[in-house]
């Protein structure tokens, strides 16, 4: 049984994760050169995939669109029926189902990367919109565990925040913090307007353009392809963990404290 001390401390490990992210490391910093640069080196066949992923994620913010899951197997993990009744289950196995499904979605983008790494550049146009799919479908997965439906509208909103906090810099993590943090406390609000959507992509390109290049050379490509998948979709995953076992411990402790 959760006690009221059992849950506030595992709040305030979240607090703590929260204020323990830091700006970009200096090869992410090399990522953010000016756009023009990036756009002669980048591969004509990935400039057109980003610009049909932008139009994709609009796409699924709006409907759902194609990363939509399967909401049936999330629950046959979790060993209950239907999304109402995830709510009711112990803090300690969502985090069980959670970190089980991270460790196959890792492996998974890790195997991916290494694959179409063998094609360089003619792959690498697969890869991107592969891995943005897999990162949405895993945070869509999360929400689940955590009792969250990613049919909604607002939940579609929250996994792509998680999206933009994990590719986003210090200062944009903040911000972006801060919009969760309202979301939180305000249950059922939906964001009116989302203009991060796009500053998703873009940030994606800015920020990981230079290390997917490296995937682009044939072999090599095999070792970046692998590293930079699996080290993606860890941050992208510990990212909605994080974030949605946040809100779901601040739901329990409203049944100790209904003021929260």
């Amino acid at each position: 049984m959760e006690t009221r001390q059992m849950l506030k401390q595992e709040l305030q490990t979240i607090t703590h994760w929260e204020h323990s992210q830091k700006d970009l490391w200096f090869w992410e910093k090399l990522g953010r050169l000016p756009f023009q640069v990036l756009d002669k080196l980048t591969p004509k066949a990935v400039h057109r995939k980003l610009g049909q992923l932008l139009d994709e994620l609009g796409s699924y913010i709006q409907s759902g669109g194609q990363y939509l899951v399967n909401e049936g197997k999330v629950l046959d993990k979790l060993g209950v029926s239907s999304l109402a009744e995830v709510p009711h289950l112990p803090l300690a196995t969502m985090d069980r189902v959670c970190d089980e499904l991270i460790d196959e979605r890792v492996t998974f983008a890790q195997l991916q990367g290494a694959a179409t790494g063998m094609g360089g550049a003619l792959t690498l146009a697969v890869d991107i919109p592969a891995l943005l799919g897999l990162a949405l479908k895993t945070l869509q997965e999360i929400a689940i565990v955590y009792g969250y439906d990613p049919k909604e509208k607002e939940e579609r909103v929250f996994v792509v925040k998680c999206l933009q906090f994990a590719t986003a810099d210090i200062v944009g993590k903040k911000a972006i913090l801060d919009e969760l943090s309202s979301f939180s406390n305000e249950r059922g609000r939906v964001f009116s307007e989302l203009q991060g959507w796009r500053e998703v992509m873009m940030t994606f390109r800015d920020q990981y353009g230079w290390k997917k290049l490296f995937q682009a050379v044939p072999i090599i490509g095999v070792i970046f392809g692998s590293l930079f998948n699996k080290s993606f979709m860890e941050d992208i995953a510990e990212t909605g963990k994080m974030l949605y076992r946040k809100r779901r411990i601040i739901e329990k402790l409203k049944q100790f404290e209904p003021g929260i």
